[in-house]
Parts: C-alpha cells; sequence; structure tokens
C-alpha cells in the first residue's frame, strides 16, 4: 500500500534535517536537470524548485523502499505524495519568510557547529572535513554560500518552529479527564433471545412490503463502482489434453523421481542420547516398568520433544541401531546405539515399503511433465500474443485464432473464482483505465491474459426485480428481529421490575468491567456503545441480525487511577495531547503567515519538476 506523506511541524528541527538529509540527499545527489528555479512564493521568500525535486524523490525512494516495488508517478499522484511534498515546502518557505520579517537569525558559531555535526561532511577521523563538505556540495547542485545561506535560513526557522512549540504542556486536569474518559468501565449482564424463542412465525411478506424494504435499505442494494471488462486468458491446464508427452520423455522422467516412487520400509523415529549404557538401561527399564515415560525422561534431560524428533528414517540412516530399531513394534522404547553413544529410540510409526512400477507412474509422470510443457508453450506464445496486441489485433480476434479463451467480467473488486481469484488479475483490473490498450500479463501459475476496459458503471442500486429474493431474506431476518425485540421488551419490564435472568428464562452473561474500546469482547455489536449511555441499574433491548438482547447495567465502575498501568497512561496521554496541542499551534502559525504574507504557486514550474519523474 502506498503510504501518505507526513506532515509538517513535528518537532524543533525538522526542518533544517530536511534540508541535510533530503535536499543532499547523501553523495551522489544530483540536480533534476530543470531550468526552473522557483516553483512560486511565500512573501518575499522564493520556493526553489530543487527543494521540491528533492523532498519528493527522496518520499518516492521511500515508498519503494518499505514496499520493495517500483512506483509510478501516477501511483505517487493517486496517494497524494506531491500534494503533500508542495504543502511541506510551502509551510518551510513561509517559516523562513516570518523569520526574516522577525529578524531572526543565527550566528556564525552556531552554523559552524550545525555543519560539524553532520555526518556526511566527516572525513574517516569523525572530525568535520572541508573537503568532504565541498564534494557532499558538489554532488548535492549547491556552492558553499549557497548551502550556508540556506542553512541559516532554515535554522532561523527552526528557531521559530521551536518557540512555538516548545514547552507546551496541558494541565493535569485536562490528562485526568480523558483519561477518566477513557478507562471508565460498565459492568453488566446480557442475554440473547434467538429464532427459537419466537412465539409465533413471520409473515409471508407482501410485494408492496418488500419494495418498501428495498427502499428504506438502498445502501444495501447498492452496486459499487464497477468496470466492465473483456479477457482474454490461458492457463497450463487449459491446453495440457493437447500437450504431446513421449515415453522416453516419461522414462526420464521416472528415472528423476525414482526415490519417490520407491521408498524402502521407513519409521517414525525419536532419538534420546544418554550419558552412558547404563543410565539408558535405568531410563529403559522404568518406561518399561510404567515407572515413568520417554517425555519424562526427556524433560529430565532438559530437553524438548522436538530435539529428540528423527522424522521417517529408513535402515541406512540409522547406522549401527537399524536393526534393533527395525525389530521393534510402534511405541516400543529400545536401546541401541548411535553416533552419539547410547540412545533410546522410540518408534512411533511403521512406514510401510512403497514400490511404484513405471506404468503405474505414467498418469502423474504424464501430467506433471504435460503441465510443465504447457507452461514453456505458452511463455513461448506470450510474446507473440503480446505483439499482435501492440499492432492492433482486437481481444475478439485474438481469441478466435488462439487457444486463448475469452470472457467478460463486472470487476468491483470483490470478485471472487475463476480468473478473478488470481492476484495478478485483480491488481491489474483495479488499475486499468477505458483509455488504456490490452497488453499480456503473467498470472503466476504459467497462465497469462489481457483485459480491456469496456465501461465503468459508477455505483448505482441494483433493480429490485433482479435482487428480490434478496431483499425477501432480508426482510425475513428483520422481521423475526423486531418480533425478537417486542417478546424482549416485555421480558425488560420483568427484569427492571426485580426479576433476574433466570426468572424469565434468559442465559445471563455478566460482564465484569469492559472500557468503550474493549476489542475482541464477545459481546453483542453495539452493547458497549449502548450500556455507556445508560444509567447503572438500567434494562435496555438492543436489536441484533435476526436476533435480540437484553442488557442490564450493573455498576459504572471509574477508571483505575492507581499503580503501573495508570501511570503509563497518563504518560502516554500527556504526550500526545502536548503534541497535538502543539501540532495545532504550529498549524494555526503557518496559515497564518501564509495568509499575511501572501503565496503564489507557479503550476507551469510544478508540472515542469512533475515532468522529471514520469
Amino acid at each position: 500500500m502506498i503510504r501518505k506523506a507526513g506532515g509538517v511541524g513535528k518537532t524543533g528541527g525538522y526542518i533544517l534535517l530536511g534540508l541535510l538529509l533530503l535536499g543532499l540527499g547523501g553523495f551522489g545527489a544530483t540536480n533534476f536537470g530543470g531550468t526552473v528555479s522557483s516553483i512560486g512564493r511565500v512573501g518575499d521568500t522564493d520556493i526553489p524548485a530543487q527543494d521540491y525535486f528533492r523532498n519528493l524523490r527522496s518520499e518516492i525512494n521511500a515508498v519503494q523502499a518499505e514496499t520493495g516495488e517500483p512506483l509510478t508517478f501516477q501511483q505517487a499522484r493517486a496517494a497524494g505524495l506531491p500534494d503533500a511534498v508542495l504543502s511541506r515546502v510551502v509551510i518551510a518557505a513561509a517559516l523562513e519568510d516570518e523569520a526574516a520579517r522577525m529578524g531572526l537569525s543565527v550566528g556564525d558559531e552556531r552554523l559552524a557547529r550545525d555543519l560539524q555535526n553532520v555526518a556526511g561532511f566527516q572525513g574517516v577521523d569523525g572530525q568535520f572535513s572541508r573537503e568532504t563538505y565541498r564534494l557532499a556540495l558538489e554532488n548535492a547542485g549547491y556552492t558553499e554560500a549557497e548551502f550556508e545561506e540556506n542553512l541559516r535560513a532554515e535554522s532561523a526557522a527552526t528557531l521559530l518552529q521551536t518557540a512555538v512549540q516548545g514547552g507546551v504542556t496541558l494541565p493535569d486536569t485536562y490528562i485526568d479527564t480523558l483519561i477518566g474518559y477513557a478507562g471508565e468501565r460498565r459492568a453488566f449482564t446480557w442475554a440473547q433471545l434467538s429464532e427459537d424463542r419466537l412465539d409465533t412465525g413471520v409473515a409471508v411478506p407482501t410485494d408492496e412490503e418488500l419494495q418498501a424494504f428495498y427502499e428504506d435499505n438502498l445502501d444495501r442494494y447498492t452496486r459499487p463502482q464497477t468496470k466492465q471488462i473483456t479477457y482474454v486468458w490461458l492457463t497450463p491446464s487449459m491446453i495440457v489434453d493437447t500437450v504431446e508427452v513421449d515415453e522416453a520423455t516419461l522414462r526420464a522422467a521416472y528415472e528423476e523421481r525414482e526415490t519417490e516412487f520407491n521408498m524402502p520400509e521407513r519409521r517414525l523415529v525419536e532419538r534420546l542420547v544418554m550419558p552412558n549404557a547404563d543410565a539408558a538401561q535405568d531410563a529403559a527399564d522404568r518406561i518399561a516398568a510404567g515407572e515413568t515415560t520417554f517425555e519424562d525422561v526427556v524433560d529430565a534431560r532438559g530437553l524438548e520433544l522436538a530435539d529428540t524428533d528423527l522424522g521417517d528414517v529408513a535402515r541406512d540412516d540409522l547406522g549401527a541401531a537399524a536393526e534393533t530399531v527395525f525389530d521393534a513394534n510402534t511405541g516400543d522404547v529400545v536401546i541401541a546405539t548411535s553416533n552419539l553413544g547410547p540412545a533410546l529410540y522410540r518408534v512411533n510409526a511403521v512406514l510401510a515399503a512403497q514400490e511404484t512400477s513405471f506404468e503405474d507412474a505414467i498418469p502423474d509422470l504424464r501430467d506433471t511433465v504435460a503441465l510443465d510443457r504447457a507452461r514453456r508453450v505458452i511463455a513461448t506464445q506470450g510474446a507473440t500474443f503480446d505483439e499482435e496486441l501492440a499492432a492492433g489485433v482486437t481481444l475478439e480476434e485474438l481469441a478466435e485464432t488462439t487457444e486463448l479463451e475469452q470472457g467478460q467480467i463486472g470487476w468491483n473488486g470483490q470478485n471472487s473464482g475463476d480468473i478473478a481469484g488470481y492476484e495478478a488479475f485483480g491488481e491489474i483490473a483495479n488499475a486499468v483505465t477505458v483509455d488504456d490498450y490490452p497488453a499480456i500479463e503473467e498470472l503466476g501459475d504459467g497462465g497469462i491474459f489481457a483485459l480491456r476496459v469496456d465501461e465503468i458503471q459508477d455505483a448505482a442500486p441494483y433493480a429490485f426485480d433482479e435482487i428480490r429474493d434478496r431483499v425477501a431474506t432480508d426482510w425475513e431476518v428483520d422481521a423475526r428481529a423486531d418480533a425478537l425485540v417486542a417478546q424482549a421488551e416485555a421480558l425488560k419490564e420483568q427484569i427492571t421490575d426485580g426479576a433476574s435472568f433466570e426468572e424469565v428464562n434468559l442465559e445471563a452473561r455478566t460482564e465484569p468491567g469492559l472500557t468503550r474500546t474493549a476489542f475482541g469482547a464477545q459481546i453483542p455489536p453495539g452493547a458497549l456503545r449502548e450500556v455507556f449511555e445508560m444509567e447503572a441499574g438500567a434494562v435496555s433491548v438492543l436489536k441484533g441480525n435476526g436476533t435480540a438482547f437484553v442488557l442490564r447495567l450493573d455498576e459504572i465502575l471509574p477508571a483505575d487511577t492507581e499503580g503501573d498501568a495508570a501511570d503509563q497512561m497518563r504518560s502516554i496521554f500527556a504526550q500526545q495531547a502536548d503534541q497535538d496541542v502543539a501540532q495545532d499551534l504550529f498549524r494555526a502559525l503557518a496559515q497564518n503567515i501564509q495568509s499575511r504574507a501572501g503565496v503564489s504557486i507557479d503550476q507551469a514550474a510544478v508540472n515542469a519538476v512533475n515532468a522529471n519523474f514520469q
């Protein structure tokens, strides 16, 4: 998944680091090669095209490193990366402009210290190297004067940002209120009324009732955006029966897999090496007498049972222990010599020898060899098919003259089965547009396909007549729930008057204390929201999917404010709240600066920079 570009205004030093890390980008960084120097202005401060280019390139590289897949500019645009980067460099310019207006600056001493602390400017001895500094700036497209001027401006902007964000601390009352809300709990009892509790059956709906239900629940019956797609495809299984395989090839495959078709008698064995023969004999005697078990002996040696597992072994695998182990029966524990010394062997299963003649193996061999050949045939044909599509041959024409099979699908991203079950098809179907030309793609199992979008249908309700049966089923489920809710309301009155759940024949389930975010709790959908709106002792009825629930709020429990867990929560809440407020203050400042100074963006210049990524 493509991640969104990060926002601006995290902590002091962001812009400085942005210039050093994103701007320089390490050794070998280059200019984007355009003649555009600025993509706009904030007040009297230019927005360097190089800054926008380097930031955007860094974002794209970061996504590619994170996903391990190439990222096209179109995909980056769809993810909002260019817009986010543009917003970031505009805010950086706004801060620089405001710092200049206020007369904020840093001295030469601070500037020198900042330069000396940059690892990319240090030599092999870890000290600042002027030659390394010069080469790094040259590779990044800067002169020393330009870079130091930018760095000084960035440092001043950082001072302004730190002044706004630094020292933001919210009062304890605010944090306590957050903890009180998030940590408050509810103890409640609930029970379900299922279909078997219905006093009467559900009536058969009329057409008018179904039509009304359909109109009241159009969101349920709305078809998502759908691409009407024509495709052709070919898989190895489609042509495997047409592939000829001669006997010589089959015999060669049989010989190659002979150990698979002809396996000697084997045993599933566990082996525990003992310190000496006496210890092995003592353990075997105690196991035979029922005084201990093989597992206990393994545990006493400080091992796990998995440490003793040899898997399935043949005689040749056991050396001197072969005869003893292969003479034992399933479940026996015997003593034999291993290459590590005396050992206990436990036989867990006897696997008989398997012998499959060439004649008996032919069906399996033919399938394997034929499928492999079919894959190679398709791989060879795929390039030819692609050339024909590029020359203007349609999918329909290709299906008529080749073994490719044609099909249609209404693709909405929720399809399954046949070609829709292939991940490769889904990825292309999601991305393709009506303007794209068909091209041969791989399915991943040796198969290939090509597709074309004939039409994109906007989301719209299905026609009632098309889904009448589905509406009828949903109506019945809803009607059953309504009937059970009516019965639950009567039981609610009895429980409110003091009756227990058991006295009204309900199987009660008790929740001792759940917070608002008790994820994973096995409770009815919506139950937490309901009980947090109830008064202690109140009883409520909740409608479910074809069912109903009765809830009773037993107790309102305050948040636990003592102990390590509470202290940790308070620390997390305080830190997050401080950061959120600091972020809001910074956004307000950035917006105010831009509003006062004025922002102008040269879209043609932005497009010129973007063209370098396409």
